[in-house]
Order: structure tokens, then sequence, then C-alpha cells
């Protein structure tokens, strides 16, 4: 089952940080979308074969805080 959530994240400033979070969570079996205008992360994912919090743990990993 498909899962969408929306997490806001500090420290996103250019497209670096967005290929940055994008690529990690792909590599978990995600999908990430972020908007830098508004400091989120909208994070679609299977909620069966990975965890809110490791998609949490892994985006703080590349250096940003997801609050």
């Amino acid at each position: 089952m498909m899962q969408s959530i929306t997490l806001n994240v500090q420290g996103m400033s250019c497209n670096h940080c967005v290929n940055s979070i994008e690529g990690a969570v792909k590599e978990l079996g995600g999908y990430a979308k972020v908007n830098l205008a508004d400091s989120t992360v909208t994070v679609e994912y299977d909620e069966s074969k990975l965890a809110i919090e490791t998609i949490k743990q892994t985006i703080e990993d590349q250096g940003y805080s997801v609050i």
C-alpha cells in the first residue's frame, strides 16, 4: 500500500540539495519530491517495505533537519 507524507525539512537551498535527498530516498525504494520554496519533501513509499522513520533518518544522514 503506497503512502504519501510531506515532511518539513530545513537546510535545503539548491539543486544539489534536491538531488541529494531525492536520490537517497530513491535508493530506499521510495519517491521524493523536494519543494525548496516551501522547505518540504513529499515522499511516496510502500509502508509494508519502508518505515517513515527510516526515510527521516536517511534525509538527516544527508545533512538536513527533518522538523
